[in-house]
């Protein structure tokens, strides 16, 4: 049977505050062999963690991250948006898997030159749409890259092959035992975000998937240790 990799979805968010330097070692502390977190740049152009383009749904500031410096939020949110470098440290040895919503060619390089100047590159992977995976893929031939893919229609042969992930990075209601299979047959690993409840996790892990991303790292812990994942 396959080894299940269980990563905390932007850390432990039902028990402490996402994207933050508590919730990800919470995370950690409840099972995870993983945490998910989003990468946004500031103003000044500073790769720091927040899944929202804005401060508000977070932390109640109507301003946009890209208008604010690191300085600037540090300030509004005394301290509570973790710089990257911060990320990588607070997690140890643990990995990370490190998504980028809205990112540019730009901002890729910049994490990508920053995950390998804290010498955490062994232990961090990417996750993201065709557009920044190939990004990553060009910035670091090398790196770990799970390609988010959102459709039952699977991806074209030349983007598997520009890309080279990893894993396929899907919504898990679109994943069964039948295109487990299939992509495990093409070479390619499966990971799947969000199950929540006990019934979609079991789902999952029946299906054979190979990595789960969940906002409920205690109940994932409890059913991969009944399923023996």
């Amino acid at each position: 049977m396959r080894t299940l990799t269980a990563v905390g979805h932007r850390g432990d968010p039902y028990r402490v505050r996402e994207n933050t330097l508590p919730s990800i070692r919470s995370a950690f502390a409840r099972g995870a062999d993983a945490v998910e977190i989003d990468v946004r740049m500031t103003r000044d152009g500073v790769p720091v963690l927040l899944h929202d383009a804005d401060l508000r749904r977070l932390w109640g500031y109507d301003v946009r991250l890209d208008e604010v410096t690191a300085p600037q939020l540090k300030e509004l949110t005394g301290g509570g948006v973790p710089t990257l470098r911060d990320a990588l440290m607070a997690a140890g040895a643990g990995r990370v898997m490190i998504d980028l919503p809205g990112a540019s060619a730009e901002s890729v390089r910049t994490v990508v030159g920053q995950v390998r100047e804290c010498g955490a590159r062994d232990r961090t992977y990417y996750c993201a749409g065709p557009g920044s995976m190939l990004a990553v893929r060009a910035a670091d031939p090398g790196a770990e890259i799970a390609l988010t893919w959102t459709t039952l229609s699977p991806p074209r042969r030349v983007l598997i092959d520009a890309v080279a992930p990893s894993f396929l990075n899907y919504r898990f209601g679109l994943v069964g035992p039948e295109l487990v299979e299939a992509l495990h047959r093409d070479g390619l690993l499966v990971s799947v975000w969000t199950p929540d409840t006990k019934r979609s996790m079991r789902a999952m892990l029946r299906a054979g998937v190979d990595s789960v991303t969940t906002n409920r790292m205690d109940v994932l812990a409890a059913v991969r240790a009944e399923l023996g994942r």
